[in-house]
């Protein structure tokens, strides 16, 4: 209860913090996925609860008053702490049926994770595990909002995400490099190379990430300087998936950034032929996060696990 007996919704607290990262009504709205006139009548039952205003809503965007800015701290402790205690006591009731619950970006649930995890189940035994696949931005909603225990990832030191800022652990468990492909010709060299003249008014064919995708932020900030002017080229492609975009590379309608692992065969096979020298390649890891609060016995076990060292299987 708050000011004047006032009834407290917990549910107005997650969208305070929805709308506290993201500045943007509809964005924060979409995000909770509730409706954007029922989403602003909870903001404002909140500030009347806590008897002050939260936002500063003539700033574009919604900026935290000094309340809300000394609000948000406490109120993420709080969460956390309720968190935790659900967690706690559901594990108390039945430590097997709590399981373990990852998110996972699309191609690390299907190439990585199957024998990373069966390596961590030789030494903790088997485990009940729920698995949500999905691009980058949504599986870090996911972590944001409590509902996994651990996000499992590709990542860059030159690239911070939303999780970094919001305190969650992290720890590499593989390494992985992105290479320039494209279709090989008859006589074996790429159909398109990076780094070599074109003709007039000739531009090199890109198949892009999305830019909610992890690998698409990457490349974004590690590699797209290096396109610059000097090499001219156009997006002909974009899509979430690398394995979409290797199926287009294969089709030879442009250069694709993959993951080594993902086109070794067809490397070796001759079906497709690295694009560009050295510095076009991006090393990136494979990262595990984890959430801050204290989560269950099975949860911080494999944490531990993974803290040592002794269940990273190479790649």
């Amino acid at each position: 209860m708050g000011p004047g007996n006032r009834p407290l919704d917990l549910d107005w607290l997650e969208d305070f913090l929805a709308l506290a990262e993201s500045g943007n009504f509809s964005r924060a709205a979409q995000a909770r996925h509730i409706a954007q006139p029922a989403f602003s009548r909870h903001i404002k039952s909140l500030e009347e609860w806590a008897g002050v205003p939260l936002f500063d809503r003539s700033a574009h965007p919604a900026v935290l008053t000094p309340a809300g800015q000394r609000f948000k701290p406490l109120l993420e402790d709080l969460l956390g702490r309720l968190e935790s205690a659900r967690s706690l006591a559901r594990a108390a009731h039945d430590e097997a049926a709590a399981g373990l619950r990852f998110a996972a970006t699309h191609l690390l649930s299907l190439a990585f994770f199957p024998s990373w995890f069966s390596r961590v189940e030789q030494t903790l035994g088997p485990r009940t595990v729920q698995m949500h696949s999905n691009n980058l931005e949504a599986c870090e909603d996911l972590m944001l909002q409590r509902s996994v225990q651990f996000l499992l990832c590709y990542g860059h030191p030159e690239v911070p995400g939303r999780l970094e800022a919001s305190g969650h652990p992290m720890n590499p468990i593989g390494e992985e490099t992105l290479l320039p492909v494209a279709a090989a010709r008859p006589d074996g060299t790429p159909a398109f190379r990076l780094g070599e003249p074109t003709p007039a008014q000739e531009l090199l064919p890109i198949l892009a990430y999305h830019a909610s995708s992890g690998l698409g932020r990457m490349l974004q900030a590690c590699l797209r300087p290096l396109l610059g002017g000097e090499v001219p080229h156009h997006t002909v492609f974009a899509a979430h998936h690398a394995v979409v975009l290797k199926a287009m590379a294969l089709e030879g309608r442009g250069i694709a950034w993959l993951p080594r692992s993902l086109v070794a065969a067809e490397l070796a096979g001759g079906e497709l032929v690295v694009a560009g020298g050295e510095e076009w390649a991006l090393a990136m890891q494979i990262r595990l996060y984890r959430q801050p609060m204290e989560m269950t016995e099975s949860a911080e076990a494999l944490w531990s696990l993974v803290r040592g060292n002794a269940a990273t299987p190479t790649p």
